[in-house]
């Protein structure tokens, strides 16, 4: 191992980052500079310093004994800082003496355009990341138990893939779902795009294997209601909401709600058929077993009485788990925007506009109409059928969402095929903005909706919408932005292509698992291209639409990745923790708990009997929000020290 703790003598290495960052800055200059800068032995450039000649060049200065620290001005840390960690470690030297001077993002980037102050900014950043590097200090990782099971939060199509793949492992996995049954959103749809396969089909196989597999519990009408500890010892409590039926004494015959007198609105079918206030969401649920929605039931116990296995218990109470996880997968999956507030599509207004998702229950064969689309007005089949695309997506407007939702071009086109095929006869129009027929075999699908089965495709978003009084037809005023004209189509029913949204609770998970959300609402990955399913919390992973809009084949490929990265972390058995945490001098500490109140991590404790505070170095993530607040200076960070920001600051401002 190199000696670190004699006189830093510092190797700084400039990046080309190809045109990224040459194109902007004279790296030559940077080097020459870099070089005049206080224990600097050693300054080289290189065209692209992550490659595997540009980390020989450092490890080569490593083992020659000609650096005992190291400065790369580069991209951002979170790109490759554990590239270049990883290279100063394997050349014996201690991987936190390494520093990175991010003068790409900081700097190249943004100074594309005008490139006066890009230099000074660049000799500004490596003079900081020199001068921090000089005040480093060797740090080593601690490593922590990882109990070999698994918390799989939602159970829809990416939370079975994640149960399934993980149980297969021979891990122990429990699958949370706050419905009565798995199979989320997936189970609702009636085929799949761009094959036409039968969902039902596809999903039902899943959910019974997942539903029998001996490795993994089901606690279905649950929710997570508390997490502590840390990744490997994860403590979790779980609430179980009562049924009012005994899951176990269940035989699901029916007969309960056949006399149940109580009749309200099917969730399942998106309201559009009515359900028992003890009732199945359908027909392949699993668990196959009846609950009773008490804010519906009237108690009249007919169900009791006409219960064989004496199944119902009005006495029944929510029941809290607690149980040990060495990780958490994220599954939550998404909620269909609600377009009940958009005013100008009518929709809640005139009973013949609809969403995807109610035509996708029509069109469904255990749907309230049998798989025959019929307009909600009359009961007959629209003979005419217009499509909005982009409905909560890709808008400014309040209350809207601006990004691409990326399905629902799609599901538009298949479910307009689907209706084609039934009434080959019948006019459908689809109003959209950009197609965006983005997967395998999509643009061909596209193609084939509007050269063989004859879909009208306008291009042009709708701007008001009427309806016909003598007949319930719905008129739509647009443009056709191609033909460059107003045009007014009446059609008997609208179908409107709603986007996809974070589920209501999202915020809540967030908090319980101190995970991030974008501001869209949905969970931050860690890294978008180098870590798509991996949270900043380490052994918290997400999938599927909890993590961003997308089709069943990316959230399924999601699913498989996360029980990967889940099952490498268990099947290790211990985990290396980075020491980036806080540590507390508790004799400069006067326990005045403004630590513990502010760490978001909860990683600070105090113990009121010995009068002590102490920091769990695996909760802690460095921060830095205590060291930050304590009032008397008892809280250091590793790796980012009062001596070694203090170092940045004066060098940054010289006068200072």
């Amino acid at each position: 191992m190199v000696n670190s703790d004699e006189e830093p003598r510092i190797g700084v290495y400039i990046c080309d980052c190809g045109v990224n960052i040459a194109g902007v800055l004279d790296n030559d200059e940077l080097r020459e500079y870099a070089a005049t800068l206080p224990n600097v032995v050693k300054s080289e450039r290189y065209k692209f310093m992550c490659s595997e000649i540009g980390q020989k060049l450092i490890q080569e200065d490593i083992e020659n004994g000609e650096i005992n620290r190291v400065v790369v001005a580069a991209c951002s840390p979170r790109m490759h800082e554990n590239t270049f960690r990883k290279a100063t470690r394997e050349a014996g030297l201690n991987e936190f003496l390494f520093e990175q001077a991010n003068i790409r993002e900081h700097d190249s980037w943004v100074h594309m355009r005008q490139q006066d102050d890009a230099q000074s900014i660049a000799q500004d950043i490596v003079r900081m990341a020199v001068a921090k590097a000089s005040k480093l200090e060797p740090l080593e990782v601690m490593k922590v138990e990882v109990k070999p099971s698994a918390l799989v939060i939602g159970a829809g199509i990416a939370g079975i893939n994640v149960a399934k793949d993980l149980g297969d492992q021979g891990f122990d996995v429990t699958l949370v779902e706050k419905t009565p049954t798995i199979g989320g959103h997936m189970a609702q749809l009636d085929k799949t795009f761009p094959t036409m396969d039968c969902s039902a089909c596809i999903i039902t196989p899943e959910m019974v294997e997942v539903g029998n597999h001996p490795n993994i519990n089901i606690l279905n009408y649950a929710e997570v209601t508390k997490v502590d500890g840390f990744v490997g010892n994860f403590k979790v409590e779980i609430t179980k909401k009562p049924h009012y039926v005994d899951q176990e004494a269940c035989t699901g015959c029916g007969g309960c709600s056949d006399v149940c007198p109580v009749i309200t609105g099917n969730e399942f079918d998106e309201g559009m058929k009515e359900r028992k206030a003890i009732y199945l969401p359908f027909p392949q649920a699993v668990p196959n077993k009846f609950t009773i929605d008490m804010d519906h039931c009237i108690k009249c116990e007919l169900c009791k009485d006409e219960c064989e296995p004496d199944a119902i218990n009005f006495d029944d109470k929510p029941k809290k788990i607690e149980k040990e996880f060495g990780t958490i997968i994220v599954t939550t999956g998404y909620k269909a925007f609600d377009p009940s507030d958009y005013t100008p599509y009518g929709f809640g207004r005139f009973p013949n506009v609809i969403t995807g998702l109610q035509m996708e229950r029509e069109l469904s064969s255990f749907g309230p109409t049998v798989g025959k689309p019929v307009r909600p007005s009359d009961g007959k089949a629209p003979h005419s059928i217009a499509f909005f695309q982009c409905v909560g997506s890709r808008s400014f407007q309040p209350g809207m969402n601006n990004y691409c939702s990326r399905v629902c071009c799609m599901y538009a086109m298949k479910q307009a095929r689907q209706y084609k095929e039934k009434h080959p006869e019948a006019e459908i129009y689809i109003l959209y903005m950009d197609i965006r027929a983005f997967g395998k075999g999509y643009e061909e699908f596209y193609e084939i909706a509007a050269r063989e089965y004859g879909i009208n495709f306008i291009r042009g978003r709708a701007a008001e919408v009427f309806e016909n009084p003598e007949n319930n037809n719905i008129i739509i005023r647009a443009e056709d932005t191609l033909l460059k004209r107003p045009i007014e189509l009446e059609v008997d029913m609208v179908v409107l292509s709603v986007g996809l949204e974070a589920q209501e609770d999202a915020t809540v998970i967030s908090r319980l698992l101190n995970v991030s959300q974008t501001a869209d609402g949905f969970f931050m990955e860690a890294h978008p291209k180098l870590r798509p399913i991996d949270t900043l919390s380490d052994g918290i992973f997400v999938a599927g639409v909890a993590q961003g809009p997308k089709d069943i084949p990316d959230t399924v490929a999601q699913a498989k990745g996360a029980a990967s990265g889940a099952a490498s972390l268990m099947a290790q058995g211990e985990v290396e923790i980075e020491p980036y945490f806080s540590v507390i001098n508790n004799a400069l500490c006067s326990s005045c708990l403004s630590c513990v109140d502010l760490c978001p991590y909860t990683a600070i404790s105090y113990d009121k009997l010995a009068n002590l505070v102490t920091i769990n170095k695996a909760l802690c993530k460095g921060c830095g929000t205590c060291t930050a607040a304590c009032p008397c200076n008892a809280i250091t960070q590793n790796h980012f020290k009062v001596s070694q920001i203090m170092a940045m600051i004066d060098t940054a401002i010289p006068t200072r």
